[in-house]
């Protein structure tokens, strides 16, 4: 399964958007400067009560589409 790890800097209030259904898509950058987006539905696995902060791998399958994600830890090089 391929993979592409994010940064992911997002507050309490702005993950309350996307789980409120206001926002549909996230948006951010990879580590290496792509555009990257996914379902914010994604976020449920990953918020805390600061939000969704630091480094995430985000798991595709081999079409491109959405299959998981999970937080690498500080200082993950690839």
């Amino acid at each position: 399964m391929p993979s592409i790890d994010i940064i992911i800097e997002l507050s309490h209030a702005a993950c309350l958007a996307h789980y409120e259904g206001r926002a549909g898509m996230v948006h951010t950058l990879s580590l290496d400067g792509r555009s990257v987006r996914f379902p914010a539905e994604a976020l449920r696995r990953v918020i805390t009560r600061d939000g969704v902060h630091g480094v995430f791998r985000l798991h595709v399958s081999p079409e491109g589409r959405f299959e998981g994600i999970h937080p690498l830890p500080p200082h993950h090089s690839s």
